[in-house]
């Protein structure tokens, strides 16, 4: 059964891997991965600063999601592991998204969406209320997306 729990420090290196393999589930090509590498890097630092929480099922880890909290709260990962997409698993951590937020008193939060996981996040209730520029690639824009708890 999955279950969510904090992140340990030494996990960083695969839940790096877990974002970059979600990422390329999407067919972007070989040269988009590499490029976008350094924004799905997790580091023990990131984890030390951030709420980091990964997903469980059987003692494996097969996704995660993380708050960055500022003066706008935001989603900043939510990765799962391509034989995991489709299965129900990014429902149950969308639902473990909603209960740590509620936990730590986020009312709302944004999320800079990658194109094709926008109808996810508007099927579980996200609204776009904009674009952002890429961290990546300077012509390229990303869905900003908002949800609102409760």
């Amino acid at each position: 059964m999955a279950k969510i729990r904090g992140a340990l420090e030494k996990e960083a290196a695969i839940l790096s891997d877990i974002a970059i393999e979600s990422k390329a589930y999407w067919d972007y090509s070989k040269e988009f991965i590499k490029a976008c590498k350094d924004v799905l890097t997790i580091n023990k630092q990131y984890i030390q600063e951030n709420h980091v929480y990964v997903l469980e099922d059987q003692e494996e880890l097969v996704g995660f999601f993380s708050f960055e909290r500022d003066e706008v709260d935001s989603l900043d990962f939510f990765y799962i592991l391509p034989e995991f997409i489709g299965k129900g698993f990014g429902r149950v951590m969308w639902n473990n998204v909603i209960q740590k937020a509620q936990e730590q008193g986020i009312k709302s939060f944004t999320i800079d969406s990658d194109p094709y996981a926008k109808g996810f996040y508007e099927k579980m209730g996200a609204k776009q209320i904009g674009q952002v520029p890429s961290t990546v690639f300077k012509d390229r824009s990303l869905p900003l997306m908002k949800i609102t708890i409760g």
